[in-house]
């Protein structure tokens, strides 16, 4: 398939896996990658030197395009733009931030930048910073989320009616009629997270992997939206944040009870009770544990019976 998103980053399929803490290093990148799509290393779980070990073992793995997905607000910002330099990263998937103060830069030095944007507004600044493309996110991802709480089938029409860059879906996406969806709405893309998760390549822990596998419909909520929203899958964790939350609890208490290493210690860890567990709301769609390429196939084969299906039914 050629389109603005596959001519952009120089890949098969715009199916495009995304960069999440604690579970994309370069093992699950360089799969998504090797299988026509696009692989991404979450760089916000990493200290320069781990960044710079994935991105070597990443280089190695595949000679196909891969991205870095890199949190603009992230601490060590600076040592890891020199990595993504030194290791010639050719795209770059910026969030959690302003893109405009990089974004030049990294043009400068020949990669592709985009943004994740969760409303029309945002997509709209990040067009005017100049990034190649934005990814519109709906409130149904996993992870860090917007405010606005807009779901992606709202989403999409909004920000595509805004922009005039490639739009790239994201939010709630793990099957090829999902994706299919997201392109009649305007996408060129698509962006996915929870699918990969329960992949055999994703750093994740065994454990939280099954979590996501054993969920069902309504097993995640929007918790924590005066600190930072989050969509985690309910545990014990998400009971004594949600207690806190129903009793007023003051920012600082909700902070101080997240404490640090929350996220490493359910995803990475495997810690199923006391650990974050982030994770989408299609993770109650999702049954198994597959080899990424598995994944990546089986998307694009949904989306082509899908689409032959809709041609079907014209009158």
């Amino acid at each position: 398939m050629q389109n603005r998103i596959t001519q952009l980053f120089g890949i098969e399929y715009p199916i495009i896996q995304a960069g999440m803490v604690w579970c994309s290093g370069w093992e699950l990148a360089s799969a998504v990658s090797n299988a026509g799509g696009l692989g991404i290393i979450g760089s916000g779980s990493m200290y320069p030197e781990q960044l710079q070990v994935h991105l070597q073992k990443c280089k190695a793995a595949t000679k196909k395009p891969y991205a870095v997905n890199l949190p603009l607000m992230y601490p060590n910002i600076k040592e890891h733009l020199a990595l993504i330099e030194k290791y010639e990263v050719p795209i770059v998937f910026t969030s959690a931030g302003s893109p405009k103060k990089y974004t030049s830069h990294l043009q400068s030095l020949g990669k592709k930048v985009v943004h994740v944007v969760s409303s029309a507004k945002f997509a709209l600044k990040s067009q005017d910073a100049g990034v190649d493309a934005v990814v519109a996110e709906g409130f149904e991802a996993g992870g860090h989320n917007g405010q606005e709480e807009t779901t992606t089938l709202c989403l999409l029409p909004i920000v595509k009616k805004a922009i005039e860059i490639p739009l790239i879906a994201a939010g709630g996406i793990a099957s090829g009629s999902a994706m299919l969806a997201c392109f009649a709405l305007g996408a060129e893309g698509v962006q996915i997270g929870s699918r990969f998760v329960a992949s055999e390549e994703a750093s994740a822990h065994i454990n939280f992997k099954n979590a996501v596998v054993n969920a069902k419909e309504g097993d995640t909520k929007l918790m924590m939206k005066q600190v930072v929203a989050v969509r985690l899958l309910k545990n014990k964790f998400y009971e004594e944040i949600q207690t806190l939350e129903n009793e007023g609890a003051a920012v600082g208490k909700l902070i101080e009870h997240l404490g640090r290493g929350r996220a490493k210690k359910g995803m990475f860890e495997g810690d199923m009770e006391d650990g974050e567990l982030e994770i989408g709301q299609i993770a109650g769609f999702i049954d198994d544990v597959y080899p990424a390429a598995d994944i990546v196939a089986k998307i694009w084969q949904e989306f082509k019976a899908a689409k032959a299906c809709m041609a079907a039914m014209e009158v």
